[in-house]
């Protein structure tokens, strides 16, 4: 019994050993992230297991002394984790504070332009399976990187949008240059540019848009896909009839659908408090997209003046 006591001892310390190097280097680190607080509650709950067994058959020795120091240890791991993830809270909310700042005192963040680049030649730099932003001339103008790092996506974020798109024009354009990211988000704002042509033909229309997704499905079969609303800050009864074919599409497809209208009442700074919360908790999910959509349209609205321009409307 004595020997099997031996090895058991042996075996803690071998578990253990790793645990006073692993709190050294996260507080000279002075960052929670690549740590997972489950696991470490994970291991904590083993370890309690193991005092409960020991205690219940009456088994003190020094065993259960090693089992108690592995585990005064462990604890100190996530005391340093709290101490981690305060720190990492600060560096966030100074980091968000500035960039609001930025908006709201029109101290613009600096858009990176791929204006007359080739996107072919980009998405061979571009990482695939990540989420597209896919819309028409506002939306060209959303520096989605910077916005993407500011509020810490943990995905890539890649703006895809063309000047005056129209939905006619999107299956081809999407083929041409977005198909080869086989992304696994997008995000469509098509419509401005298809006013007058709704006005003549409503069904060509819902045809090009589920063509359009259909596409989309194709080409990435686990795609999640949010289709968001013509912007009609006028009550425009035209516009209104398009965002009601565009949310029964998004019904009908199962997309999420994102109405402007409420983007004034979305708030950023929340979002990133939760996203921050999920990721000190050693979650890693990707960021629902009506999510990203409020950032992006948040800042479009306050920094871009929020009003696309959408064709004339004859009559």
């Amino acid at each position: 019994m004595e020997l099997a006591h031996i090895l058991e001892c042996l075996m803690l310390v071998c578990f253990g050993f790793s645990w006073p190097l692993n709190v050294i280097k996260a507080y000279k680190a002075g960052t929670a992230k690549g740590t997972s607080l489950a696991f470490i509650i994970l291991i904590i709950t083993g370890y309690v297991a193991g005092i409960a067994a020991k205690i219940i058959n009456g088994q003190f020795n020094y065993v259960l002394a090693v089992y108690f120091l592995n585990l005064a240890i462990v604890f100190g791991n996530v005391l340093v984790y709290i101490r981690n993830k305060s720190l990492d809270n600060k560096k966030h909310a100074a980091a968000a504070k500035q960039k609001i700042f930025e908006i709201k005192t029109n101290n613009a963040i600096k858009a990176s332009k791929e204006d007359n680049m080739n996107f072919k030649e980009l998405n061979g730099l571009a990482k695939k399976n990540q989420v597209i932003l896919l819309g028409g001339s506002l939306d060209k103008e959303i520096p989605v990187t910077e916005l993407g790092q500011a509020f810490s996506f943990n995905f890539e974020l890649y703006n895809r949008s063309a000047q005056a798109l129209s939905i006619k024009e999107a299956k081809e354009y999407f083929i041409e240059n977005v198909s080869t990211l086989k992304p696994e988000g997008i995000i469509v704002h098509l419509g401005d540019n298809d006013i007058s042509a709704f006005q003549n033909d409503s069904n060509t229309f819902n045809k090009n848009y589920l063509d359009l997704i259909s596409t989309i499905k194709t080409c990435s079969k686990k795609c999640r896909i949010a289709l968001v609303s013509v912007n009609n800050p006028k009550a425009n009864k035209l516009i209104a009839s398009i965002n009601a074919h565009i949310k029964a599409i998004a019904a009908s497809e199962k997309c999420e659908f994102i109405n402007l209208e409420n983007v004034r009442l979305w708030t950023p700074k929340a979002n990133l408090a939760a996203s921050s919360f999920a990721r000190n908790m050693g979650l890693s999910v990707r960021k629902p997209l009506s999510d990203v959509a409020e950032i992006l349209y948040s800042y479009a609205y306050l920094e871009l003046k929020g009003t696309p321009v959408v064709q004339n409307i004859a009559g």
